[in-house]
């Protein structure tokens, strides 16, 4: 029981660094890019209208991290390898999607002596994300070399993101934290920064923490966060 608390401990000084950093380090930009996205929110359950969210969550950070680095699977705690990102998109497509039930209804039709089982299908309508691009900032170099060459998902198997070049032709940009922040410098969007603080709220349970609950704030770069077909990065 104690190491499972000092664990928890090192893991929340760890997470409570990372927040307060005072954005002067440089970090290592990798840039992927698709062309469609759909981030279900944990209040959603089943809603017949449901819309993306604009923000990765700790435990899909943390899913991502498992994915390109799966050396990580193994271990149960490690510093955080992506410290920021920055998601932006062109706009959201309403999309029909045909679901089905676990459960199943089961009707006897006595005078015909049989039994139907039926699992009813109903349609549900997902605002997807269209042409979304997403910014992940590694604590190294090393990191970032590795997450270009490989894809992630964002955040079912088919919203599939596969790493692009910048303008500048490069496929990592090392740039200052603070520049990160710098609004309209080519990385507007939306960002969830990650701890507990006044303003946070609750954006779900982490699946690798035993379910605990997380909590961010909403962090908007630009004065127009949305982008066009084509990123000024």
């Amino acid at each position: 029981m104690l190491g499972k608390l000092e664990s928890g401990i090192q893991r929340e000084a760890v997470l409570e660094r990372f927040v307060n950093r005072k954005g002067t380090e440089m970090i290592y930009i990798v840039k992927y890019i698709g062309p469609f996205g759909f981030i279900k929110p944990w209040t959603s359950v089943r809603d017949s209208e449901t819309y993306s969210q604009n923000f990765l969550t700790p435990s899909i950070i943390e899913g991502i991290e498992k994915k390109l680095f799966p050396e990580l699977l193994e271990q149960e705690k490690y510093e955080p390898r992506i410290l920021r990102h920055r998601l932006t998109y062109t706009g959201i497509s309403k999309q029909q999607e045909q679901t089905q039930p676990r459960g199943v209804s089961i009707t006897v039709k006595k005078r015909e002596n049989i039994t139907v089982i039926d699992r009813p299908r109903s349609i549900l309508i997902r605002g997807v994300l269209l042409n979304p691009i997403l910014y992940l900032a590694f604590s190294k170099i090393e990191f970032a070399e590795r997450a270009t060459q490989q894809h992630i998902c964002l955040c079912r198997n088919e919203d599939v993101l596969l790493p692009a070049e910048f303008l500048t032709s490069e496929h990592i940009l090392k740039i200052n934290e603070e520049e990160f922040d710098e609004p309209d410098n080519g990385f507007n969007g939306f960002e969830l920064r990650f701890g507990k603080t006044k303003q946070s709220f609750i954006v779900g349970y982490n699946r690798f923490e035993k379910s605990n609950p997380m909590y961010g704030w909403l962090h908007i770069v630009g004065n127009n966060p949305l982008t066009s077909q084509v990123s000024s990065r």
